[in-house]
């Protein structure tokens, strides 16, 4: 376990969470039952893994790896590597029933396997949707490194990770992407295909990795006429079996097949995983709190099922501890947030509002108050020469019209004003040089410099935040929304505002950041070519942000 992270806990009270279960077991009567139950659990794989039949691998005759194969959360001499079984993604059991599968894996040095340096073999249960989690030590630190499993005479796409440099000395240089928003039904994941041709280190990945809404036979703003989406997917998300199959469907997309198998990543969530806008157990819909907590559940299990996280990582019920600190030697220190999961509930209906009492009482949280002594306690300890933030909602104020007394999100760090006080207080306190913020959600791309006083254009800046374009949400986008002038004049700090979608490319050295916004001219067709709408330089420890 690295320096900074916390052993997971349940966060709510034992009646609240008694009540969830009894909910799941009054409510769901069958096979759904199960998964209910299922995603309630705390460790796994349960007792049911020692009855679970093993499957003869022979007996495997369709192509097992059609999700394809990701790697995360790089460490000096470790990495995650993941794939899920399933020869028919579409089916609630992939097409393995109730059977555990043995797994072959293989690091190697080379792209053709010529140099084996870690091999071994794991198991894919059932209970984890045969899903594997192999976190691989021993490896050297700072190297690239190409992985790939097998079962039976099945062989999985080959993947290319890295791990993370020594922890103690300096990195040259670091290149990273921060990716965000990947509707499916909004468009093709075309920025995903330039990004797998990019060369960056890792990819970040900011929140809304799928979205719980319907998608329907044609793919939605896709307009697919070479396919037919199975009538499943044309629902809301709700159950376990929902969330797992959404998954499967995003990760049948050619594009983020491709990017995944290119770069390691480093993942968040934002709401669109589990229901739009929601915050702690508090749904958008008033749905009672331990209803939602039975989704919560569902959806936080079939994230980390389908995702390269850690064992660290794995939900107890509806807790996760997701928030998590990576190195990258004494270059870059990541502090990895989770605003949805710990905070207050948005002030004034979560609705566009002046700040007032409501939403700067100073006992309202976006980050829960363990989270926010974690971080700030990261910042007193670290040594490293940009400490980043990778985050989910605007953290920067952002006036959302010209009026005197202006406007803004009650979902955004503007309406939770007094975290974003003491956050800022706690960085200046530790003497954090070099901060940057990364942020998604808002399917647009953002560059602010991060002031003392938002209001005072005068006031020394205390960082930078990026806010990267989306993937595909919202469509295809324009360069300059209905509201361009009006945010530009409303927030001087605000140096940069592009309404396409794609994403930023961050490059740090010791004496700088540079960073890239890509964009591409549309999502609704496949193929768009990528440009850099515009880049920009911040310098160690002289912060504020220079066009390049």
């Amino acid at each position: 376990m690295p320096p900074g992270r916390q052993s997971p806990s349940s966060q709510h009270a034992p009646e609240l969470r008694a009540a969830a279960r009894h909910l799941a077991r009054r409510r769901f009567l069958t096979v759904t039952a199960a998964a209910a139950a299922l995603a309630f659990g705390t460790h796994l794989p349960a007792t049911g893994a020692a009855s679970a039949a093993e499957l003869d691998t022979a007996r495997i005759t369709d192509d097992p790896f059609t999700l394809g194969v990701a790697s995360g959360d790089p460490w000096p001499g470790s990495v995650l590597l993941w794939t899920r079984l399933a020869p028919e993604p579409y089916e609630a059991d992939g097409g393995l029933a109730q059977q555990r599968v043995v797994v072959e894996w293989e690091v190697a040095d080379d792209e053709r396997f010529g140099t084996i340096v870690r091999r071994g073999a794991a198991i894919a249960h059932p209970e984890v949707h045969h899903t594997l989690h192999v976190e691989v030590d021993g490896l050297a630190p700072g190297r690239v490194y190409y992985y790939r499993f097998r079962t039976g005479t099945w062989i999985s796409p080959t993947g290319r990770t890295r791990t993370a440099p020594a922890a103690i000395g300096p990195a040259s240089a670091l290149t990273f992407a921060a990716v965000s928003c990947q509707a499916y039904q909004e468009g093709y994941f075309t920025a995903h295909r330039h990004l797998a041709g990019d060369d960056v280190d890792v990819v970040l990945h900011l929140g809304d990795y799928l979205y719980e809404y319907a998608v329907d036979a044609a793919g939605g703003a896709r307009k697919y006429t070479d396919r037919v989406l199975p009538d499943l997917f044309n629902r809301e998300t709700v159950t376990l079996e929902d969330y797992r199959l959404r998954y499967a469907l995003y990760h049948r997309d050619p594009d983020l097949q491709a990017v995944h198998a290119m770069h390691p990543f480093v993942v968040t969530w934002d709401d669109h995983e589990t229901e739009n806008n929601y915050a702690a157990d508090s749904d958008e819909n008033g749905t009672s709190p331990a209803a939602f907590l039975l989704r919560r559940a569902a959806a936080y299990r079939a994230h980390w099922e389908n995702q390269p996280l850690r064992a660290s990582q794995l939900p107890n019920g509806p807790d996760a501890q997701l928030y998590r600190r990576l190195h990258w030697g004494t270059l870059a220190q990541f502090d990895v947030l989770d605003t949805r999961q710990y905070r207050s509930d948005q002030a004034y209906g979560d609705r566009p509002h002046i700040p007032g009492p409501e939403s700067d009482d100073p006992a309202r949280t976006i980050t829960g108050a363990a989270q926010e002594r974690w971080l700030l306690d990261g910042w007193r300890a670290s040594d490293a020469v940009w400490n980043v933030m990778p985050q989910q909602v605007c953290f920067s104020q952002r006036k959302l019209d010209l009026s005197p007394v202006a406007k803004v999100s009650m979902d955004a760090w503007d309406g939770y004003r007094a975290s974003r006080d003491r956050v800022l207080a706690g960085a200046k306190a530790a003497g954090i040089d070099n901060l940057m913020v990364l942020t998604g959600d808002v399917h647009v791309g953002y560059a602010f410099d991060i002031k003392d006083d938002f209001d005072n254009p005068s006031s020394r800046t205390l960082g930078t935040e990026i806010v990267t374009p989306s993937i595909a949400s919202g469509g295809d986008g324009i360069v300059r929304p209905t509201n361009w002038a009006t945010y530009l004049s409303a927030n001087p700090h605000l140096k940069f505002y592009n309404g396409q979608r794609g994403y930023v490319r961050v490059r740090l050295t010791p004496e700088a950041a540079r960073a890239d916004f890509k964009t591409v001219s549309a999502v609704t067709t496949p193929g768009a070519p990528i440009t850099t709408a515009a880049s920009f330089v911040t310098e160690a420890g002289a912060q504020g942000l220079k066009p390049a």
